[in-house]
């Protein structure tokens, strides 16, 4: 059975706080290591209010420092906001911490509005179309032997194994002509997801890193002991998500019960398309949805999110997913 890794955006619940979440995101991490996920990614977001992961790198950190095997990585940084020194020094700093737990994915949208890339950057001159260019600049800072002159100490040597992220086909070219292993957003925006697959595993040119192409896909579960508990559950996310796209960000509102019925169908066409990707329900259907979702895309790994209100909940759902998996390994191996 493919590996699960988890996605977690430190979620700032309605009547809590940035602490409370930064404790719920190492809380998670640990449990995640002992159900055996792969990998603990964390995103960067800027001036959203429910989203606590900002300071990605730091974040990381907290995680990592609070557990001993589980991979711990970005999700991405969005590297048109920063030099990539800087990032070559954060993560080879990291590296030098946590030796062979560190990955980076890293993607060319700002992650925010124009307002807020400008206070990010002070000015715009960084250009998002001028991401493979600093990818390779990143890459030759973390390499054994640099070509330019300014060093990132740490972050020479280092062996941060890079990932390229994306919602198009960019990104699927970009990785497949880098060598580089390719996670997809389909969490959020499936509607290239195929195309995309098919396109980076076309086109994969064999790299240093990487020998054959690695396809991981972003999907939401939202499981529970029963479906009707589980649709409950995922209406904070479908709260959020829509308002968001209506230009209200906040933090993740609590459940609300017939909260899909009460929509238009302009609002419910949106949900439908952008979380079309997802598993809601008690362990038979979650296992069903993830089983078909994998035939059909044949993914090397999944990347499990899961933006619940209630912090236990939250550890269930992933407890669930966790016991979904091992049951389908062992089917898979006859036992």
């Amino acid at each position: 059975m493919i590996p699960f890794s988890i996605l977690d955006l430190s979620p700032i619940a309605e009547g809590s706080t940035p602490s409370a979440s930064l404790r719920n995101t190492l809380d998670l991490a640990q449990h995640g290591e002992r159900w055996g996920y792969q990998r603990y990614w964390l995103a960067e977001h800027h001036g959203m209010p429910g989203i606590a992961s900002a300071a990605t790198a730091v974040v990381m950190a907290h995680v990592a420092g609070g557990t001993s095997t589980i991979r711990v990585g970005a999700g991405g940084i969005m590297l048109p906001n920063h030099a990539p020194l800087v990032i070559a020094e954060q993560f080879g700093t990291l590296e030098a911490l946590f030796p062979g737990r560190i990955d980076l994915g890293l993607g060319r949208a700002p992650g925010s509005d124009q307002a807020t890339a400008r206070a990010l950057r002070r000015n715009l001159d960084s250009d998002a179309d001028a991401f493979p260019q600093d990818v390779l600049e990143l890459q030759d800072y973390l390499s054994d032997t640099p070509r330019q002159r300014v060093l990132a100490v740490p972050g020479k040597g280092a062996k941060v194994p890079l990932w390229i992220l994306g919602s198009s086909t960019f990104g699927a070219q970009l990785a497949a002509h880098m060598g580089l292993p390719f996670a997809f957003a389909s969490h959020f925006a499936p509607q290239m997801m195929l195309q995309a697959i098919a396109l980076y595993r076309g086109n994969f040119q064999p790299s240093a890193q990487l020998a054959r192409p690695h396809v991981m896909l972003g999907f939401n579960v939202f499981a529970a002991d029963s479906d009707e508990e589980a649709h409950y559950r995922a209406t904070s996310m479908q709260q959020a998500f829509v308002n968001l796209r209506s230009g209200r960000p906040a933090r993740l509102p609590p459940p609300r019960a017939g909260y899909l019925q009460a929509l238009g169908p302009q609002e419910r066409a949106l949900l439908d398309s952008v979380l079309s990707c997802s598993a809601i329900g008690a362990p038979d259907t979650v296992r069903r949805q993830l089983q078909e979702f994998i035939a059909r895309t044949g993914a090397d790994e999944l990347m499990i999110t899961s933006q619940i209100f209630d912090h236990a909940q939250r550890l269930r759902s992933y407890e669930i997913t966790a016991e979904v998996r091992q049951g389908l390994t062992l089917a898979a191996a006859g036992l």
